[in-house]
């Protein structure tokens, strides 16, 4: 016979253990109680832990089926419906307003503000949803949606020989590298405003005592203000940063690599003739500065070095090596911290290092350089510069040599009368003979005047209208070239062929060539077809001989 113990010392063990137990737990411990104390004991368990004899019950027949443990409390199917399932439209509204392209929608209720969690729930509710933030929160992890910032990949319109430069660069600074000559790579790094200015990063202080900075960061016309150029050396992996405080122009880039030569570059390399600088094409190493240019033929013949130069295509500096080889370092060891005097910038950019080796030297430049400096034709043209036979506009060399004695100028060039009856031919240009002259005759004012205000601007567009292959073009020539373009008539590289002068040159004159057509209000309508890219693709665009024979008599 079972004894069965009394309900006051069943009470108390279940009121020690129960309150440890889930749900499912509760009743299989209940159940397994109730099934040992035999006959009775769903009766008396219920009594001492407080649950139904109903919830016992369920509790032995779970039991005498041998369940497979899980870690579900309620059986499938038991509790309340998700939202989900309750409201089916749920989903399909909120990914309505999470869609990327509701950000332009107009009539999109989130168009002009953030997708928080907040806002998506406050959006959802009036619309019939009952949601909480919360919950926002679960369905969008439920979707693959997560908090994510942005991505820096888009690089704009990508130059069409962007590949085979890097290809060239690369076959060049091996080549370099393998004869033991110097490779830098140089940039200017982000102007610094000097003072009690938050920087972004953080570091370690103690408990609560943060740096205290100024709350605005406005400028005032004699803030002071740091301009790092740097010039990583690739194979010694060591640095140079000549910090000015003036202006970040050509002069003051080409001084900070003589600089760096003197202080760092002519110890490190003692047997070098020549150094290959990498640089990307824009700021003050533009390879379009004649500034640039001027200054590093100056540098070659003071050290007696040949400088090669080899930039990167456009949008393509943060492959520069300096960038994620030292002025990241740089950034790293600025964070938190802020620049309050020259000294501190000059002494934390000393004291950045890598587990690589890396090690950096940094001068103050107090020198003064002057905006709005020009180069002439003349100068320039005498320059000890040869262009390289891939993309001279990008890579070049200049000799250490002194400047060339300055040239008589250059007679315009003759054009076949064959050649310029074929271009003109009104099948081509879309406009008779007389009508073109005319034109030409009235607008060569207009274009003299456009590259005078271009040269004041100091575009890179007169240096090519003044360049000896361009010049040797008239200004018929010129505007007739840019009328057929527009027409589609034939390409840049078949006319530049046709009148003896390089592609690039002759390009730069397209520009001014439409502004005068749009001045002038002439009507260009292109021609089907593609444009032609061989002699005899543009005579046979033209007018037949045998019509030209007869509208001649």
């Amino acid at each position: 016979m079972t004894v069965r113990p009394p309900v006051a010392e069943l009470r108390a063990k279940f009121d020690r253990i129960l309150p440890h137990l889930d749900e499912r737990r509760r009743r299989l411990y209940l159940a397994s109680e109730a099934t040992a104390i035999g006959h009775g004991g769903t009766t008396l368990v219920a009594a001492a832990s407080g649950a139904s004899t109903a919830t016992v019950a369920r509790g032995v027949t779970e039991l005498a089926a041998d369940p497979v443990p899980t870690r579900r409390v309620r059986a499938p199917g038991a509790g309340r419906k998700p939202l989900t399932v309750t409201d089916p439209g749920l989903l399909p509204a909120l990914e309505a307003l999470i869609e990327p392209h509701t950000r332009g929608d107009p009539v999109s209720p989130l168009r002009w503000t953030t997708l928080s969690l907040r806002a998506l729930a406050s959006i959802l509710t009036p619309q019939g949803h009952r949601v909480s933030a919360a919950t926002v929160g679960r369905l969008l992890h439920g979707l693959g949606y997560s908090l994510q910032g942005t991505v820096k990949t888009t690089e704009g319109t990508s130059h069409p020989d962007r590949d085979a430069q890097f290809a060239h660069l690369n076959a060049t600074a091996t080549a370099f590298l393998d004869d033991g000559q110097p490779v830098i790579s140089v940039d200017t790094k982000a102007k610094e405003w000097l003072g009690n200015r938050d920087r972004p990063g953080r570091t370690w202080r103690p408990g609560k005592d943060p740096i205290r900075v100024d709350c605005h960061t406005f400028t005032t016309s004699d803030q002071p203000v740091a301009i790092p150029y740097g010039i990583y050396d690739i194979a010694t992996n060591t640095g140079w940063v000549n910090v000015g405080t003036d202006h970040d122009t050509a002069e003051f880039a080409v001084e900070s690599i003589r600089r760096w030569w003197q202080r760092r570059g002519r110890a490190d390399h003692p047997d070098a003739t020549r150094v290959l600088i990498t640089a990307d094409a824009g700021g003050s190493n533009d390879p379009r500065r004649w500034t640039w240019k001027k200054h590093l033929a100056a540098f070659a013949l003071e050290s007696g070095l040949e400088i090669t130069v080899c930039h990167f295509p456009p949008g393509t500096s943060k492959w520069n090596k300096i960038e994620h080889r030292m002025f990241c370092h740089i950034t790293a060891n600025w964070r938190g911290r802020p620049l309050t005097s020259y000294e501190v910038v000059l002494e934390t950019i000393a004291a950045t290092t890598t587990t690589t080796g890396l090690s950096i030297g940094a001068e103050l430049d107090t020198g003064s350089y002057r905006l709005g400096t020009t180069v002439t034709p003349a100068e320039f043209h005498a320059l000890p510069i040869t262009p390289s036979t891939f993309h001279g506009d990008w890579n070049y060399t200049l000799a250490p040599a002194p400047p060339k004695p300055s040239e008589a100028p250059r007679t315009r060039r003759r054009i076949d009368s064959a050649l310029t009856e074929l271009l003109t031919d009104p099948a081509l240009t879309g406009m008779g003979r007389s009508d073109f002259d005319h034109l030409a005759a009235v607008s060569e004012p207009y274009w003299d005047a456009l590259a005078e205000a271009a040269f004041q601007r100091r575009f890179h567009r007169p240096r090519s209208y003044l360049h000896p292959q361009t010049s040797s073009l008239d200004h018929y020539h010129r505007l007739l070239t840019a009328l057929l373009r527009r027409r589609r008539a034939a390409t840049s590289t078949l006319l530049a062929h046709l009148l003896g002068v390089t592609r690039t040159n002759l390009s730069n004159q397209f520009q001014d060539g439409h502004r005068l057509l749009d001045l002038h209000k002439i009507t260009v309508t292109p021609l089907p077809g593609a444009p032609a890219r061989t002699l005899e693709q543009l005579k046979a665009r033209g007018t037949p001989i045998e019509r030209r024979s007869t509208d001649q008599n």
